[in-house]
Formats: structure tokens, sequence, C-alpha cells
């Protein structure tokens, strides 16, 4: 009995595989129905759209030229500043006296140019009347009236008149002059420093970071507070290579604010990168947009252009993506055959496919998920 039991059992389990086997089949025969369309040549017209993050146009990081005890601040982080506007006033009291030294310096250094301009005066006026006696003694030597002596001491007291003459309108007069000109120097260097004092902001914009108390001593070089300008935004965005014929530097797009999708702006490409990114096959670009105080930087943002492009051309509905892969069914011959395509700009209606088919080629449009290379069809 038991025996009877296992070679009933292993009848019907034969009698099922027969059943699905012809099921499948009968299946595998059956063709599936489709709608078909020609991929042609065509002018597709669609929205070119690109998203990114708005940045500001310029970021200033503002270090101290000179090292110092801040006194005062005039901003905080927040606020809002004009081109000029103090932001932070180190002490200058050390330096101020040292400015007062080097005026009395340039004081005393006039003082003894002037002295040395005098005595070049007097020792014009000694050569010229130890001139005139050398003269006077040459004639009275030549006639024999006074002696070789008195001739000699005549010469030698020209030749002091004329050493001293030489060095108060040479030597002395350029030291003086360079004495005057140390000072006057020292002074300028300390005028700047005292003024490097005061640390302005070199833009209009608005505080970001602020790294300095009252009281703490700041070096030279090292960055304590950052500007930003606002008044003009970037969209930084990246563009692929094939996208790149569509765009140029000056082109406007149409901007909306993710964060205000209701407001739109406009803004002009500003600059298209000579150089793929890392990533590879795309291309940096930056929308300049004008901020009339709606939003700030940080914010995400798209830029969108209505463009024409011109190309082989299939129905949307005709394309299947998967796990980022993108394929058509070409029908020829009653057969679905699949074929892996690249896919450039598309609107509701149709695709361009830049790679992978060809023009008059003829791809399923209908029943595409239900499709499998090779798969037997019957077109409508």
């Amino acid at each position: 009995m038991h025996k009877r039991t296992k070679k009933s059992l292993a009848l019907l389990a034969v009698l099922v595989l027969l059943i699905v086997a012809g099921c499948a089949g009968r299946n595998e025969n059956k063709a599936v129905p489709v709608t078909t369309a020609t991929a042609d040549i065509q002018e597709l017209e669609t929205t070119l759209e690109l998203g990114g993050v708005l940045v500001p146009v310029q970021t200033v990081d503002i270090s101290s030229k000179i090292s110092g005890k801040v006194i005062s601040l005039g901003f905080n982080v927040g606020s809002a500043v004009k081109a000029g506007d103090i932001l932070i006033q180190l002490d200058t009291d050390t330096l101020d006296a040292q400015l007062l030294q080097a005026e009395a310096g340039l004081q005393s250094a006039e003082a003894a140019a002037e002295s040395v301009k005098n005595q070049a005066s007097l020792a014009k006026i000694n050569r010229d009347a130890a001139q005139k006696l050398y003269d006077r003694t040459k004639l009275l030597y030549e006639s024999d009236v006074v002696s070789q002596s008195q001739m000699d001491d005549v010469t030698d007291k020209l030749n002091i008149a004329q050493n001293q003459f030489e060095n108060a309108f040479g030597p002395a007069q350029d030291q003086a002059q360079a004495a005057i000109s140390t000072a006057r120097a020292n002074i300028k260097n300390l005028q700047v420093q005292i003024d490097n004092a005061t640390i302005r902001s070199p833009l209009d914009g608005f505080v970001t970071n602020q790294s300095v108390n009252v009281g703490q001593v700041i070096s030279p070089g090292v960055s304590v507070i950052s500007i930003v300008d606002t008044s003009t935004l970037k969209l930084r965005s990246t563009v692929t290579q094939d996208l790149l014929p569509l765009l140029s530097v000056g082109q406007e797009m149409d901007i909306t604010i993710d964060s205000y999708p209701v407001n739109e702006f406009k803004g002009t490409i500003s600059s298209i990168g000579p150089i793929a990114v890392s990533t590879g096959e795309v291309f940096p670009l930056e929308i300049t947009v004008k901020n009339d105080g709606s939003f700030t930087a940080g914010l995400s943002a798209h830029a969108s252009v209505l463009t024409r492009t011109k190309g082989i051309v299939a129905p949307v509905s005709s394309v299947v993506q998967n796990s980022g892969e993108s394929y058509v069914f070409v029908v020829k011959d009653k057969t679905a055959s699949k074929r892996a395509v690249k896919v450039g700009l598309k609107n509701d209606q149709a695709a361009q496919i830049l790679q992978g088919l060809d023009a008059g080629e003829i791809v399923a449009v209908t029943n595409v998920s239900a499709l499998t290379d090779n798969m037997t069809v019957t077109a409508n």
C-alpha cells in the first residue's frame, strides 16, 4: 500500500511538470503586441535645467598689516557694512609717541641742514676773499714787491678756504639732506602703520566671521574677519559635454530658488570651465544673479532656458531606464532587440538619442516594460 502511494505521487509530479512546460512553451511562442514609431532626425524643443548652489560673488578674509591690541570693534557677525567702514581699531599710543620723536628728529635734521647751508655760504665768502687776496699778492709777487713766504702764506690760505668751500657744498650738504630724507621716511613709515591700525571694510557686504575680541593682540597676516558681497550671487553648477554646444557665456537663464519657488529671477552665464572636473565629462559653470535682497548665499537653486537641438529623435515612451542604463527595443522582422542608448535632451513627447540608434530604425513605444531581448512582437 505504501509503495503504491509513492508511485501515484511520482506520476502526479511528472504530470504537473508536463503541464507547466507546455504552458511555458505556449507563452514563449506568444507574440507581444506593440505600437511602433520610426526614429528620425528632427528639431527638439525642450527646457534645459541645471541645479546648483548660490555662492557670494566675492568673499574677503581680512587680516591686520601690523601687530596691535584691539581697542574697538565696529561690527558683529551678520552686520551689513559699507566700503570704508571701520571694522577694527588697534591701539596706536606707542606709534603716536614714535611719530612725535620722528617729527622732532626731522626738525633737528632740517636745522642741521640749515646750519650747513649757512656754513657753506660763509665758506664761499671766505673762499672768495682768499681768492682776491691771492690774486693781489700774486701781482705783487711777480713785481718783486712781496716775498716768497708771503706768497706761500696766501696760497695756503686759498687752498684751505677752497677745501672748506668744497666740503660745505659737497659731503656736508649731502649728509644733511640724507638725514632729512631718513627722518621723513621714518615719519611716513609710522604714519602708514598708524593708518593700518584702523582696519576698514574693502567692500559693501556682510560680516560672516569674526575671530577677535576687544583687548586681544592680533598678529599681521592672520585672518580675523570675513566680509561677503551678496549683492551679486553665482549659481555654481556643472554641465555634461553633450550640452556644451547649447550654452554660451552671456546667455540669459531663468533662475528659481528652491526655497522660494513662486519667485523667478534672471541670471547670466558668466563662465564655463574649459576643463572637465575630476569626475570626467562634466564641466563647471557659473551663472551670475543680481540679488535684490530676496535671497541669501547657500540656497539651492535651478536655472532653466528654452533650447532647441537637432538630431535623432524617438518617442520618450520608447526609452526604458533601469539602474542608470537607458535602452530601447528596436523592432525588425517581428523581433524586438534590446539596444543600449545614450539620451540627450528630452521633453514630454520625445527624446534625443545621442548614441545607439540610427535614423530610420523602428522602436517599440508601448508594452516596452514587458519586452525582453529578442522577443517576438506584433506591431500595430
